[in-house]
Protein backbone atom coordinates (compact mmCIF):
# COMPACT_ATOMS: atom_id res chain seq x y z
CA UNK A 1 0.00 0.00 0.00
CA UNK A 2 1.66 3.37 -0.44
CA UNK A 3 0.02 6.20 1.20
CA UNK A 4 0.89 10.25 -1.01
CA UNK A 5 0.78 11.75 3.14
CA UNK A 6 0.11 10.34 6.53
CA UNK A 7 -0.61 12.90 9.82
CA UNK A 8 0.10 9.62 11.96
CA UNK A 9 -0.66 11.84 15.38
CA UNK A 10 -4.20 13.15 15.88
CA UNK A 11 -4.88 16.68 16.42
CA UNK A 12 -6.83 15.58 19.48
CA UNK A 13 -8.42 12.44 20.99
CA UNK A 14 -10.84 15.35 22.55
CA UNK A 15 -14.22 16.11 21.41
CA UNK A 16 -15.15 19.70 20.23
CA UNK A 17 -16.84 22.00 23.06
CA UNK A 18 -19.91 23.45 21.97
CA UNK A 19 -21.92 26.56 23.01
CA UNK A 20 -24.93 24.52 24.19
CA UNK A 21 -22.59 21.96 25.66
CA UNK A 22 -22.33 19.22 23.40
CA UNK A 23 -19.57 17.80 22.48
CA UNK A 24 -18.63 15.85 18.61
CA UNK A 25 -18.38 11.93 19.89
CA UNK A 26 -15.22 10.06 19.31
CA UNK A 27 -15.16 6.65 19.34
CA UNK A 28 -11.60 6.16 20.69
CA UNK A 29 -12.22 4.27 23.73
CA UNK A 30 -14.49 2.29 22.41
CA UNK A 31 -13.19 1.32 19.16
CA UNK A 32 -13.21 -2.17 19.57
CA UNK A 33 -16.92 -2.60 20.97
CA UNK A 34 -17.67 -0.59 17.69
CA UNK A 35 -16.07 -2.84 15.42
CA UNK A 36 -17.57 -5.89 16.92
CA UNK A 37 -21.06 -3.91 17.72
CA UNK A 38 -21.54 -2.44 14.53
CA UNK A 39 -19.76 -4.40 11.85
CA UNK A 40 -19.15 -8.00 13.59
CA UNK A 41 -22.46 -9.71 12.26
CA UNK A 42 -25.37 -9.72 9.58
CA UNK A 43 -25.97 -5.93 10.64
CA UNK A 44 -23.01 -4.34 9.21
CA UNK A 45 -23.16 -6.82 6.44
CA UNK A 46 -26.53 -5.18 5.67
CA UNK A 47 -25.12 -1.73 6.08
CA UNK A 48 -21.77 -2.32 3.86
CA UNK A 49 -24.28 -4.10 1.10
CA UNK A 50 -26.75 -1.15 0.53
CA UNK A 51 -23.95 1.71 0.74
CA UNK A 52 -21.72 -0.66 -2.10
CA UNK A 53 -24.63 -0.58 -4.00
CA UNK A 54 -25.73 3.07 -4.25
CA UNK A 55 -22.05 4.23 -3.97
CA UNK A 56 -20.02 1.86 -6.52
CA UNK A 57 -22.50 2.23 -8.97
CA UNK A 58 -22.35 6.32 -8.77
CA UNK A 59 -18.49 6.13 -9.02
CA UNK A 60 -18.15 3.32 -11.40
CA UNK A 61 -20.61 5.96 -13.80
CA UNK A 62 -18.80 9.12 -13.21
CA UNK A 63 -15.17 7.86 -12.85
CA UNK A 64 -16.21 6.77 -16.76
CA UNK A 65 -17.89 9.76 -17.55
CA UNK A 66 -14.81 12.26 -16.82
CA UNK A 67 -12.41 9.33 -17.91
CA UNK A 68 -10.43 9.17 -14.55
CA UNK A 69 -10.17 8.36 -11.18
CA UNK A 70 -12.29 10.18 -8.90
CA UNK A 71 -10.69 12.13 -6.26
CA UNK A 72 -13.01 11.01 -2.80
CA UNK A 73 -13.12 12.12 0.83
CA UNK A 74 -14.72 10.31 3.15
CA UNK A 75 -14.98 12.32 6.73
CA UNK A 76 -15.73 10.60 9.94
CA UNK A 77 -14.96 7.77 8.39
CA UNK A 78 -14.63 5.10 11.21
CA UNK A 79 -13.61 2.13 10.00
CA UNK A 80 -13.52 2.73 6.32
CA UNK A 81 -14.18 -0.10 4.37
CA UNK A 82 -16.12 1.51 1.77
CA UNK A 83 -13.21 4.25 0.87
CA UNK A 84 -10.94 1.18 1.19
CA UNK A 85 -12.63 -0.51 -1.38
CA UNK A 86 -13.17 2.46 -3.39
CA UNK A 87 -9.23 3.26 -3.33
CA UNK A 88 -8.89 -0.51 -4.31
CA UNK A 89 -10.92 0.25 -7.60
CA UNK A 90 -7.85 2.81 -8.10
CA UNK A 91 -9.37 6.10 -6.74
CA UNK A 92 -7.85 8.50 -4.68
CA UNK A 93 -8.61 8.82 -1.47
CA UNK A 94 -8.07 10.84 1.82
CA UNK A 95 -9.63 9.18 5.01
CA UNK A 96 -10.77 11.16 8.10
CA UNK A 97 -11.56 10.29 11.65
CA UNK A 98 -11.41 12.01 14.90
CA UNK A 99 -9.78 8.68 16.24
CA UNK A 100 -6.81 7.49 16.10
CA UNK A 101 -7.50 4.05 17.27
CA UNK A 102 -10.63 3.58 14.32
CA UNK A 103 -8.18 5.29 11.94
CA UNK A 104 -5.42 2.06 13.08
CA UNK A 105 -8.30 -0.67 12.56
CA UNK A 106 -8.86 1.39 9.26
CA UNK A 107 -5.45 1.07 8.51
CA UNK A 108 -5.15 -2.48 9.25
CA UNK A 109 -7.53 -3.24 6.89
CA UNK A 110 -6.04 -1.33 3.71
CA UNK A 111 -2.94 -3.01 4.29
CA UNK A 112 -4.50 -6.39 3.56
CA UNK A 113 -4.90 -5.50 0.48
CA UNK A 114 -2.23 -6.57 -1.86
CA UNK A 115 -2.63 -4.02 -4.28
CA UNK A 116 -1.17 -0.33 -4.03
CA UNK A 117 -3.37 2.34 -2.63
CA UNK A 118 -3.92 5.64 -2.91
CA UNK A 119 -4.87 7.03 0.41
CA UNK A 120 -4.15 10.07 2.27
CA UNK A 121 -5.21 9.82 6.33
CA UNK A 122 -5.88 12.25 8.76
CA UNK A 123 -6.64 12.14 12.23
CA UNK A 124 -8.56 14.67 13.41
CA UNK A 125 -11.97 16.41 13.69
CA UNK A 126 -13.21 17.68 10.69
CA UNK A 127 -13.14 21.21 11.74
CA UNK A 128 -9.24 20.95 11.29
CA UNK A 129 -9.36 19.21 7.68
CA UNK A 130 -9.79 22.77 6.14
CA UNK A 131 -6.28 23.41 7.00
CA UNK A 132 -4.41 20.44 5.93
CA UNK A 133 -6.14 20.12 2.93
CA UNK A 134 -5.23 24.02 2.29
CA UNK A 135 -1.50 22.47 2.20
CA UNK A 136 -2.16 20.04 -0.08
CA UNK A 137 -3.00 19.65 -3.95
CA UNK A 138 -6.22 18.41 -3.54
CA UNK A 139 -8.68 20.35 -1.53
CA UNK A 140 -12.09 19.79 -3.79
CA UNK A 141 -13.45 16.04 -4.03
CA UNK A 142 -16.01 14.48 -6.60
CA UNK A 143 -17.31 12.24 -3.67
CA UNK A 144 -17.26 13.62 -0.30
CA UNK A 145 -19.06 10.75 1.77
CA UNK A 146 -20.18 11.22 5.47
CA UNK A 147 -21.19 7.81 6.99
CA UNK A 148 -22.92 7.84 10.79
CA UNK A 149 -21.49 11.15 11.46
CA UNK A 150 -24.14 13.53 11.48
CA UNK A 151 -25.59 12.18 14.65
CA UNK A 152 -22.53 12.69 16.91
CA UNK A 153 -21.97 15.87 16.05
CA UNK A 154 -22.54 19.20 18.96
CA UNK A 155 -23.67 21.08 15.66
CA UNK A 156 -24.09 18.60 12.46
CA UNK A 157 -25.80 21.47 10.12
CA UNK A 158 -22.64 23.22 10.26
CA UNK A 159 -20.71 20.39 8.30
CA UNK A 160 -22.50 21.39 5.03
CA UNK A 161 -20.38 24.26 4.74
CA UNK A 162 -17.66 22.49 4.71
CA UNK A 163 -19.06 19.92 2.19
CA UNK A 164 -20.23 22.94 0.41
CA UNK A 165 -15.82 24.39 0.49
CA UNK A 166 -14.35 20.93 -0.41
CA UNK A 167 -16.80 19.77 -2.72
CA UNK A 168 -16.59 20.19 -6.99
CA UNK A 169 -19.23 22.16 -8.37
CA UNK A 170 -20.72 18.68 -10.12
CA UNK A 171 -19.71 16.75 -7.11
CA UNK A 172 -21.72 14.62 -4.96
CA UNK A 173 -22.34 14.13 -1.38
CA UNK A 174 -22.94 10.47 -0.03
CA UNK A 175 -24.76 11.48 3.68
CA UNK A 176 -25.83 8.07 5.93
CA UNK A 177 -27.07 8.78 9.31
CA UNK A 178 -29.33 7.26 12.28
CA UNK A 179 -33.04 7.19 11.32
CA UNK A 180 -35.01 8.45 14.39
CA UNK A 181 -38.39 7.25 13.75
CA UNK A 182 -36.94 3.77 13.50
CA UNK A 183 -36.28 3.68 17.29
CA UNK A 184 -40.13 4.81 17.72
CA UNK A 185 -40.93 2.23 15.24
CA UNK A 186 -38.59 -0.17 16.78
CA UNK A 187 -39.50 0.38 20.61
CA UNK A 188 -43.17 0.42 19.65
CA UNK A 189 -43.04 -3.27 17.87
CA UNK A 190 -40.47 -4.60 21.07
CA UNK A 191 -43.53 -3.23 23.54
CA UNK A 192 -41.07 -0.37 25.22
CA UNK A 193 -43.53 1.57 25.89
CA UNK A 194 -41.55 2.98 28.45
CA UNK A 195 -38.66 4.20 26.54
CA UNK A 196 -41.17 6.47 24.15
CA UNK A 197 -42.79 8.21 27.13
CA UNK A 198 -39.58 9.13 29.04
CA UNK A 199 -39.42 12.31 26.91
CA UNK A 200 -35.90 12.56 28.72
CA UNK A 201 -34.88 9.01 27.72
CA UNK A 202 -30.84 9.20 26.58
CA UNK A 203 -28.52 6.66 25.93
CA UNK A 204 -25.65 5.54 28.27
CA UNK A 205 -23.42 6.75 25.35
CA UNK A 206 -20.11 5.54 26.65
CA UNK A 207 -20.96 2.29 25.67
CA UNK A 208 -24.13 2.97 23.40
CA UNK A 209 -23.94 3.63 19.96
CA UNK A 210 -27.92 4.65 19.87
CA UNK A 211 -27.22 8.68 19.21
CA UNK A 212 -29.05 11.06 21.84
CA UNK A 213 -29.38 13.30 19.67
CA UNK A 214 -30.23 12.03 15.79
CA UNK A 215 -31.18 13.97 13.28
CA UNK A 216 -34.39 13.33 11.29
CA UNK A 217 -34.09 12.62 7.15
CA UNK A 218 -36.61 16.25 6.80
CA UNK A 219 -34.27 17.95 8.55
CA UNK A 220 -31.34 16.69 6.90
CA UNK A 221 -33.46 17.48 3.50
CA UNK A 222 -33.75 21.03 4.51
CA UNK A 223 -30.30 21.22 5.04
CA UNK A 224 -29.78 20.12 1.36
CA UNK A 225 -32.16 22.01 -0.31
CA UNK A 226 -30.86 25.31 1.66
CA UNK A 227 -27.26 24.36 0.35
CA UNK A 228 -29.10 23.92 -3.59
CA UNK A 229 -28.12 20.09 -3.13
CA UNK A 230 -30.95 17.69 -5.40
CA UNK A 231 -31.24 14.01 -3.92
CA UNK A 232 -30.63 11.54 -6.61
CA UNK A 233 -30.73 8.34 -4.85
CA UNK A 234 -32.62 7.76 -1.17
CA UNK A 235 -32.01 4.21 0.65
CA UNK A 236 -33.14 2.89 3.57
CA UNK A 237 -30.31 0.69 5.63
CA UNK A 238 -31.74 -2.46 7.49
CA UNK A 239 -35.99 -1.49 6.62
CA UNK A 240 -37.02 -4.99 7.82
CA UNK A 241 -34.12 -6.79 9.88
CA UNK A 242 -34.25 -5.44 13.05
CA UNK A 243 -37.93 -5.13 14.04
CA UNK A 244 -38.38 -9.00 13.65
CA UNK A 245 -38.19 -10.38 17.21
CA UNK A 246 -38.36 -13.83 15.95
CA UNK A 247 -36.53 -14.66 13.36
CA UNK A 248 -38.30 -17.42 11.35
CA UNK A 249 -38.07 -18.24 7.33
CA UNK A 250 -36.14 -16.71 5.52
CA UNK A 251 -34.29 -14.73 8.20
CA UNK A 252 -32.20 -17.43 9.23
CA UNK A 253 -30.46 -17.35 5.55
CA UNK A 254 -28.35 -13.98 5.33
CA UNK A 255 -27.72 -14.26 1.59
CA UNK A 256 -31.38 -14.29 1.65
CA UNK A 257 -32.10 -11.25 4.14
CA UNK A 258 -29.35 -9.64 2.15
CA UNK A 259 -30.93 -9.60 -0.95
CA UNK A 260 -34.44 -8.34 0.45
CA UNK A 261 -33.08 -5.91 2.23
CA UNK A 262 -31.76 -4.58 -1.33
CA UNK A 263 -34.91 -5.04 -2.95
CA UNK A 264 -36.74 -2.88 -0.03
CA UNK A 265 -34.48 -0.59 0.62
CA UNK A 266 -35.03 1.86 -2.34
CA UNK A 267 -39.18 1.03 -2.44
CA UNK A 268 -41.56 3.12 -0.78
CA UNK A 269 -42.48 3.25 1.96
CA UNK A 270 -40.09 0.85 3.23
CA UNK A 271 -37.05 2.66 2.75
CA UNK A 272 -38.21 5.29 5.42
CA UNK A 273 -38.56 2.40 8.05
CA UNK A 274 -34.74 1.96 7.62
CA UNK A 275 -32.44 1.94 10.97
CA UNK A 276 -30.47 4.34 8.90
CA UNK A 277 -30.95 6.26 5.92
CA UNK A 278 -28.87 7.21 2.84
CA UNK A 279 -29.38 9.89 0.53
CA UNK A 280 -26.99 10.83 -2.55
CA UNK A 281 -27.14 14.76 -3.13
CA UNK A 282 -25.86 16.50 -5.78
CA UNK A 283 -25.13 20.42 -6.22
Amino acid sequence: MTIKHQDSQPDSNLSIPAANDRADRSFDAIADHFEKKVYGGLKGEIRLAVLRRDIFEYSTQTSEALGRPLRILDVGAGLAQIAIELAAQDHSVVINDISANMLDKAKASAEKIDKKLDITWYVCPYQALEEKLAQTETEKFDLIMSHALLEWLAEPAAVMDFFDQHLTDDGALSLCFYNPASFDYRNLIMGNFNLLDNTNYKADNKKSLTPNHPVAKEEVQSWLKAHDYQTVRSSGLRVFHDYAPLKRGGHNDPDAVIRMELRYSQLEPYKWLGRYLHILAKR
